[in-house]
């Protein structure tokens, strides 16, 4: 009997070949305002991303069309989907999470939710679609139903605010990351905490400002779930002014253990605003700040960039579409531009 599974990889194509030294910008999207964060639809239909002016803008990646999606009072950091894509979740600073008919003629919000108290910072979807989790400056961590917005659960744990969270690829644990580099790993089925680890370079307490400064700003896991990749900054010299280099902390899942901390090889100030590891098994970071913008390309093996690509404004947030192998980035000079990293066709 053949298996349906192994049948369906043997008729998915294979991704057509990336080689990060090609990486050249294909499309430029723009709005009248600053955008921080992006995601392209799992279908590849559009890219979501949210702007300074508290909307999230919809491009239509066929014919560049922009559509606003008004619902929020404050920046949208996070962006998620339905497996399907036929449901896009937002969460803003304003603590709202809002649904949305991803491809609506004329979005409104299908359900609104007061999530959190404070910043909502980021949120992740189940590989099944069923849930959705969100993180906050309330030091919370939330489970929500997906289908009806009904909360199923509160994880208190985190003594300060949580900056990220992602599931694992089985979709039976999830993690967050707190303002200190603290991680904590989540049982799926009933919220039981399973360990906590460390990712203490993306921390620092100021004496000078009384100030923490740090946080996972970025978040990724490799495809096996092998490799919990964090990004933020470290070696903060003044916390004030975020003066400190671009960063990723490399853990290892098994054993809960730092193995690499990724840095630029030039002194440079800024964030690591965003991560993803490709499948050819490097990572993809983009950094934002007083370097201008940067796309880092590393080995993880490796504690510096084996390359890397100038953009044209500071990026903020960076999303791979796996099957295209195209980049989106987020910039300051409200563009999303889009990057592709295959060889460019000979005409």
């Amino acid at each position: 009997m053949t298996d349906p599974q192994a049948q369906a990889a043997q008729e998915t194509p294979a991704p057509p070949p990336a080689d990060p030294k090609q990486t050249r910008v294909t499309k430029q999207l723009k709005h009248n305002s600053p955008f921080v964060s992006c995601r392209f639809e799992p279908q590849g239909r559009y890219v979501f991303a949210g702007a300074e002016d508290s909307s999230v803008v919809r491009f239509s990646l066929a014919d560049d069309k922009l559509t606003q999606l008004k619902g929020h009072e404050s920046w949208v950091r996070a962006i998620g989907f339905s497996p399907d894509g036929a449901a896009t979740y937002t969460g803003g600073y304003d603590g709202k999470l809002v649904a949305w008919e991803t491809a609506a003629e004329a979005p409104a919000p299908v359900r609104s939710i007061q999530a959190h108290e404070g910043w909502l910072r980021a949120l992740a979807v189940s590989p099944d679609g069923k849930l959705i989790v969100t993180v906050g400056n309330d030091k919370l961590v939330k489970v929500w139903q997906a289908a009806d917005g009904a909360l199923v659960r509160e994880l208190k744990g985190h003594d300060c605010h949580v900056y990220n969270v992602a599931f694992l690829p089985s979709g039976e644990e999830f993690v967050s990351v707190d303002l200190k580099g603290i991680v904590k790993q989540w049982k799926t089925a009933d919220g039981a905490m399973a360990r906590e680890m460390k990712a203490a370079d993306l921390h620092k307490f100021d004496p000078g400002f009384f100030a923490d400064i740090g946080g996972a700003r970025s978040i990724a896991l490799d495809k096996e779930g092998k490799l919990l990749a964090l990004g933020g900054i470290t070696n903060v010299s003044n916390a004030f002014a975020g003066v400190g280099n671009p960063a990723v902390v490399l853990l290892d899942w098994a054993k809960g253990e730092k193995v690499q901390l990724h840095k630029p090889k030039a002194n440079v100030n800024g964030v690591t605003w965003g991560i993803e590891f490709h499948a050819d098994g490097f990572l993809i970071a983009v950094a934002g700040g007083g370097l201008g913008g940067m796309l880092y390309f590393y080995k993880p093996d490796q504690p510096n960039e084996f390359h890397e690509v100038k953009l044209p404004n500071t990026g903020r947030d960076l999303h791979l579409h796996r099957p295209t192998q195209q980049l989106a980035v987020a910039h300051h000079d409200n563009h999303v531009r889009i990057y592709d990293m295959r060889p460019a066709e000979k005409k």
